[in-house]
């Protein structure tokens, strides 16, 4: 499901990193149980950038700075219409499925679980979400981010289709000349 993403330069970005959830696993080993720790990190400019990240390690804060550094590496660009987004949306990664719908300014984030960190992170003020099917908060997360990234400025989207298709490259048919049949001459037999 790795789509290719145009990677945003973050040396410009004044990020902040959030950590959503800290998973602990543990193995059991003939000695006993390996511990280690799973760590959904958000990061975000809170000016429509935003990214997540999953570190994994055999120590909590080893297992946070690996999910930041992924989460800076996954930075997307989000479309917004002032405080909000600019059309309703819903996306399903897995079992999970988020609705994001656009509110009026003054209404505040209505989000719960995994999603409000990653619409303030982002810098959404306005914003109603449902989410639906499964609440596994790593998928949540990533469908939250998955419809941020589907946005777009309504605007542009009409100007753009209903502008013309560009020309064609194949060149244009030529003219064709009227040939015409010369008379034959008759043979006549002798």
């Amino acid at each position: 499901m790795k789509q290719p993403v145009s990677r945003i330069d973050t040396t410009e970005l004044t990020l902040n990193e959030n950590l959503i959830y800290i998973n602990r696993v543990a193995k059991v080993m003939k000695g006993g149980k390996r511990l280690r720790f799973a760590a959904l990190v958000v990061t975000g400019d809170g000016q429509g950038h935003v990214g997540i990240g999953i570190g994994k390690a055999n120590e909590v804060p080893v297992a946070i700075s690996k999910g930041g550094a992924q989460a800076k590496k996954n930075i997307i660009k989000v479309q917004m219409a002032g405080s909000t987004i600019p059309h309703q949306v819903k996306v399903k990664f897995g079992a999970s499925e988020v609705l994001l719908i656009p509110a009026a300014p003054g209404t505040g984030v209505i989000a719960g679980g995994s999603v409000r960190p990653v619409l303030e992170a982002c810098g959404i003020k306005d914003i109603l979400t449902k989410s639906l099917g499964n609440t596994n908060r790593i998928n949540v997360a990533k469908a939250t981010v998955l419809a941020l990234g589907k946005l777009r400025n309504t605007k542009e989207e009409v100007a753009r289709r209903k502008s013309p298709a560009p020309a064609a490259s194949a060149p244009a048919p030529a003219a064709k000349e009227e040939v015409k049949p010369e008379k034959a001459e008759e043979v006549s037999g002798g």
